[in-house]
């Protein structure tokens, strides 16, 4: 993603940005019928799926096992109606998008409440060097990474690597990591969240092993549920890790700038961008998580400088996926190569 795509029509000092929250603001209210049919749209369409893998197991287990995959699309865009309703974006009553919210964790095996924190401090702390730790992708400064012994830089540089990233990453953490309230394990809410979510999924499991055996847990559950986790981890990279995102400390470091330069528009075909929940139009939604998804499009039809601002195709993406440490002076996410050519 080039500078000139950051800055295009772009805010260009925090003023501004601040100025984007009020006009935003216009486009917080959801509405209950259009939320209604989007989840039924979505929960429908999987449920089905499911039904159907499941039969087809009797006639073929690579039929059920392509069918998995079809649907990991639909488990993908029920983790984005979670994440709605943890922003409170999806319905008007919070206790509403709370227990949809709680509902659909039990799917995408996610303890609702504890990643809803989780996602509340992202969201407060993103692009802060001062406050990494909790639901980010952990990033080294240039400086940092040089301080280091070569264990240290051998941990950093495996943690980073793409098939431990997007390939083991997405198994730890929703089968594991999600298990426990990590981070926040003095709270007995997080423990009743994360142990309510996995007595429930067990139960799930459990149903699903009396009623058909091992093979619909093997077939279906697990192909889907890995798919649909690694869409959802390349998609959370690449809306924060790109040459130009915004790395401060926490002196220097605003909310708003942070938001708009620190998050990226990812440009999807419109298929994918259904099945994402224009998550990729991720500028808007940080500077403003109010918004439903479904008005995120409506923004930007009605701000141009929005809809220019942050661009980000595919293939500028794949090639930003290289980019691993922030340079506080030239204020880029540099390549190790390039952190080499540096020293």
């Amino acid at each position: 993603m080039s500078h000139e795509n950051v800055s295009s029509g772009a805010p260009s000092d925090v003023s501004n940005a601040r100025d984007w929250v009020r006009v935003l603001a216009r486009y917080r209210e959801p509405s209950t019928w259009r939320s209604s049919f989007e989840l039924a749209v979505t929960l429908g369409p999987f449920l089905l799926l499911w039904a159907l893998a499941w039969w087809a197991l009797s006639v073929s287990g690579w039929l059920a096992f392509g069918i998995s995959l079809v649907n990991a699309g639909f488990l993908l865009r029920l983790f984005a109606i979670q994440h709605d309703c943890g922003h409170a974006a999806f319905f008007n009553s919070r206790r509403t998008s709370d227990w949809v919210g709680r509902v659909l964790g039990v799917l995408t095996l996610t303890p609702y409440d504890v990643w809803r924190r989780t996602h509340s401090i992202h969201h407060s702390s993103a692009g802060n060097l001062s406050r990494r730790g909790i639901g980010d992708v952990h990033t080294l400064t240039l400086a940092e990474y040089r301080a280091m012994g070569p264990l240290g830089r051998f941990h950093y540089r495996l943690y980073r690597n793409p098939v431990v990233l997007f390939g083991l990453g997405p198994s730890y953490l929703f089968f594991l990591q999600n298990r426990v309230p990590l981070g926040l394990m003095a709270k007995a809410r997080y423990w009743v969240s994360a142990m309510g979510t996995n007595l429930s999924i067990l139960t799930a499991l459990a149903v699903i092993f009396y009623f058909g055996g091992i093979m619909p847990i093997l077939l279906i559950f697990v192909p889907s549920t890995l798919l649909a986790a690694t869409a959802g981890m390349w998609l959370f990279y690449v809306q924060h890790q790109f040459e130009t995102t915004h790395w401060e400390e926490n002196q220097n470091w605003d909310l708003h700038d942070a938001a708009f330069h620190g998050s990226s528009h990812y440009i999807l075909p419109r298929p994918l961008q259904w099945l994402s929940a224009n998550i990729g139009i991720h500028h808007v939604h940080h500077l403003y998580s109010r918004i439903p998804f479904y008005r995120l499009p409506e923004v930007l039809r009605d701000h141009a400088p929005l809809a220019e601002g942050n661009k980000m195709t595919i293939r500028e993406s794949l090639t930003n996926a290289r980019l691993h440490l922030w340079d506080e002076n030239t204020k880029r996410l540099l390549s190790f190569a390039q952190a080499r050519r540096a020293a």
